[in-house]
């Protein structure tokens, strides 16, 4: 059979044809196919990305095709599809559940991080409700998305105000569930991200208890993009790749802020009002590698303090779930 019909998984199996074949300036044994599959959500870099397509052209021109796999409300299930091999990428979310679906012993690695700021994550309460501060939980009900940014916040929270985490009922509901839950009532108070958050405090006359960026003393969770193991070591180059034109997406959304939250308030279909907030508030990003040794330590350090108040399951070793770049 001619060469020409060989898949290009096959040719790479030998040796011999995969280093006859290589394409100048790429290492034969860096990547094993050409298609990545990204997930993406509402909100999210990721989303930004699918709708300006320069992410897909960027990757086209090194060969690489793109297949966008969504949208997803947040991270948990991205995480699901990249363990099961629907997705090879989750879609840039916190760092708490993916530490969790790792410790449950999914064959994961981080492959990339970044941090945005201002950092809006808060908890909020009905207007009327009778919460008008983190003490008045006693006794109530938060939905949280369990083991991620909404269960980690309230526990921060309690911690902070001295609220005994027996006295909150906690429950388990992931974002299309929790909204009409705390709507009709059904929970007393949510934690959650943006722009569910600032949404739910218009459609359900909500306010502020604690925001993240404003009441946490200290960052306890980031945002990653995860891949499988075998993955990323089958496929150093085009992970390598796929980092850059994610970072670069960021760079973007950095010096074009208007732009940014234009693309994102069409997808999520908010007011105008949340969207110029957001352009207010200058929401930008910052890319961080896995190489980088001061981040990896304080991402240890969050996980050890999620482990010490049952957030995760049991303690986890970060440096050990990184992919090698």
């Amino acid at each position: 059979m001619p060469h020409r019909l060989l898949p290009r998984r096959t040719l790479l199996a030998s040796p011999l044809l995969g280093a006859a074949l290589a394409l100048p300036g790429r290492d034969a044994s860096g990547r094993t196919t050409d298609v990545v599959r990204l997930t993406w959500g509402l909100g999210n870099i990721t989303l930004i990305a699918k709708v300006r397509g320069e992410l897909e052209r960027t990757l086209a021109a090194q060969g690489i095709r793109v297949e966008w796999v969504g949208p997803f409300p947040n991270h948990a299930p991205t995480l699901q599809a990249v363990t099961g091999n629907s997705a090879d990428f989750s879609f840039g979310g916190s760092t708490t559940p993916a530490l969790a679906t790792i410790i449950a012993g999914a064959p994961l690695v981080f492959a990339q991080f970044f941090v945005y700021e201002p950092r809006t994550t808060a908890i909020i309460a009905r207007d009327g409700s009778g919460i008008d501060r983190i003490e008045d939980l006693a006794g109530r009900s938060v939905a949280v998305n369990r083991s991620g940014l909404g269960e980690f916040l309230l526990v921060a929270a309690l911690e902070k105000h001295r609220v005994d985490r027996s006295r909150v009922r906690f429950v388990y509901l992931n974002p299309p569930e929790a909204g009409p839950a705390f709507g009709s009532g059904k929970v007393d108070a949510w934690s959650m991200w943006s722009p569910v958050v600032d949404v739910a405090r218009i459609d359900y006359k909500a306010h502020d208890l604690f925001i993240e960026g404003r009441d946490l003393d200290f960052q306890i969770d980031f945002t990653s993009f995860v891949t499988r193991r075998r993955f990323a070591e089958e496929n150093p180059d085009l992970v390598r790749a796929v980092n850059a034109a994610l970072a670069a997406e960021g760079a973007w959304a950095n010096e074009n802020i208007i732009e940014a939250e234009k693309i994102s308030q069409a997808q999520a279909k908010y007011s105008d009002a949340i969207r110029d907030a957001f352009i207010a508030k200058r929401r930008h990003y910052r890319f961080i590698p896995v190489t980088n040794a001061d981040f990896i330590a304080g991402l240890q350090r969050a996980a050890d303090w999620l482990t010490a108040r049952r957030v995760l399951p049991d303690k986890v070793v970060v440096a050990d779930h990184l992919a090698r770049l």
